[in-house]
């Protein structure tokens, strides 16, 4: 029974601490939250996509106006459109802004990755600790 017990905390610890990752690094934008003009919608992506950056760190997420998805990284942007490298056929793709419905993306500083990594080992530890003295 005490070894059942033990088993499943550190389930919990290990399920835990995977939550907290996966909440770390996910970061949304939307590109529609309300009806918009054509162009303050082209604003908001530029905007988005400006602020992820290009190059392979630079994950996207997109939706365009037909219904596609798109996941890869930005590659380079322009005035008019944006390029996308595919994840699934690395393909590079010429996306014009006014096609896009919507942006997820995520570039997280360095700074902001050693942050939130210390931050989760910290609460990990803690709460391994926590587990270890109430056994």
């Amino acid at each position: 029974m005490a070894r059942q017990v033990q088993t499943m905390k550190k389930v919990l610890a290990a399920t835990l601490a995977g939550l907290m990752i996966n909440l770390a690094f996910i970061a949304s934008a939307p590109a529609n939250s309300r009806p918009d003009t054509g162009a303050q919608l082209v604003a908001k992506v530029k905007v988005a996509v400006a602020k992820l950056g290009t190059g392979s760190s630079a994950r996207i997420e997109i939706k365009l106006s037909d219904g596609a998805s798109l996941k890869g990284y930005v590659s380079e942007t322009a005035e008019d459109d944006f390029v996308i490298v595919d994840d699934r056929t690395d393909g590079a793709r010429a996306i014009p802004y006014p096609q896009v419905r919507h942006v997820k993306g995520n570039n997280l500083s360095t700074g902001a990755k050693i942050v939130i990594g210390v931050g989760i080992v910290i609460g990990v530890l803690a709460f391994v600790g926590w587990l270890a003295r109430g056994s």
